[in-house]
């Protein structure tokens, strides 16, 4: 029987490491009948993609229906090199591990507050109590976004990637790109009195240092800057709530390992890792071939679009020992979690340091945890995403 592989089938989305498991054996690189992208397993073709940016670019928008789209200036996760080395370049500092470690007195001091609030309820949902407020307040911090804005951003922030990836499958109605560049332009108009506040009055957040660098003429256009913000606020907080949300799950699944971490905190930086592999927040990471290409003996023509499964390559045997195993204490973990190559996520230092901090606390401050109910939990709307939406949880306090 030919594989099936659907990304929008529900269960396959609730559980596909059976059928990424069959596709790394039998169809490492599936050419799809029904949409018009070919799908890639296997960790070794799916880190030789991610690391050739003159073969396999990150700029979509010459795709049929976002013509609209394609005057927006580039997000810096949309270009490639030169311009993507050029805009990188421009925020890295400010996510170096010295300039992270720097930052974690602060991550701390909100997560404590968090988790302690969640336990003294005793019953919470942990997206909202804990994996959704911890990430958005540190980049929002870290931007120089005040306090009662937050919730606004969320919310935009949410709705830019509701259907995240399903261009890329399905070709957009206009009323879908409409309602996108809408989305923009409000976090574009947003964001223009604050970064004008910030060139009159500069402060130690990353708005005033982006500000700065386009005061610098040819380093950094204005334009370039609003999409750097928008880029920041997005990515700053959605992987970090699936982050924590699936080492909760995970742990939960899995309590021979959550009693480990128990008796030894000192292994959650590994099992945080472990989790980034097992259950990766980002299951796809797409690309647009640049040329004819040959993949694993198929002939693609330029501009075919091709879908790293990075969920399935973190599973591949023939890079993990006893690849389908949770594994806390596993060596040398090499995952794909937060891609490779150029677009490796700038924010990774940010993003596990945060998980780090959210999980050690909660396993302090309680004696255990559970699930509230065995009903199945809502999935994140979009195919990029392992990510579920809620998280209902009964605490039991530490002591």
């Amino acid at each position: 029987m030919a594989l099936d592989f659907n990304p929008f089938d529900e269960a396959t989305r609730r559980n596909p490491y059976p059928l990424y498991a069959r596709a790394r054996r039998e169809e490492p690189v599936l050419v799809h009948e029904n949409f018009p992208v070919v799908s890639v397993f296997r960790y070794a073709d799916c880190q030789a993609i991610l690391k050739d940016p003159a073969t396999w670019s990150n700029d979509f928008r010459m795709l049929p229906g976002l013509e609209p789209l394609s005057n927006l200036p580039p997000s810096m996760i949309a270009v490639d090199p030169p311009v993507h080395t050029r805009l990188r370049g421009l925020v890295s500092q400010a996510f170096t591990p010295r300039m992270i470690r720097q930052l974690e007195p602060r991550i701390e001091a909100i997560a404590r507050a968090l988790v302690d609030a969640a336990v003294a309820r005793g019953a919470v949902d942990l997206i909202e109590a804990l994996t959704y407020p911890l990430p958005v307040t540190v980049i929002a911090e870290m931007i120089g976004v005040p306090t009662e804005d937050r919730a606004q951003l969320k919310e935009w922030s949410d709705a830019l990637v509701e259907r995240l990836g399903v261009i890329l499958l399905v070709p957009p109605t206009p009323e879908r790109v409409a309602r996108q560049m809408r989305l923009v332009e409000e976090m574009r108009a947003y964001f223009v009195p604050l970064a004008e506040r910030r060139r009159a009055e500069p402060r130690e957040d990353l708005l005033s240092g982006l500000v700065a660098a386009e005061l610098e003429g040819s380093r950094l256009s204005y334009e370039e800057m609003l999409e750097m913000l928008i880029l920041l606020l997005v990515a700053g907080n959605e992987t970090t709530t699936t982050l924590i949300g699936n080492a909760v799950l995970t742990l939960l699944e899995h309590p021979e390992a959550l009693a480990l971490l128990r008796a030894r905190p000192d292994l959650v930086p590994s099992a945080i890792e472990e989790v980034l592999r097992f259950s990766s927040p980002v299951q796809m990471d797409p690309r647009r071939a640049t040329r004819p290409v040959v993949l694993e003996g198929h002939e693609l023509a330029a501009n075919q679009i091709v879908l790293c499964w990075l969920g399935s390559a973190n599973r591949d045997e023939a890079v993990f020992d006893r690849a389908e195993r949770f594994d806390p204490t596993r060596p040398d973990n090499r995952h794909l979690a937060f891609g490779f190559g150029p677009h490796y996520c700038i924010g990774a230092s940010l993003a596990t340091l945060e998980a780090r901090v959210a999980l050690r606390l909660l396993l302090a401050r309680t004696r255990s945890f559970r699930r509230a109910d065995d009903a199945p939990l809502p999935i994140h709307p979009s195919i990029v995403f392992n990510a579920v939406m809620r998280l209902p949880l009964v605490l039991e306090p530490a002591g």
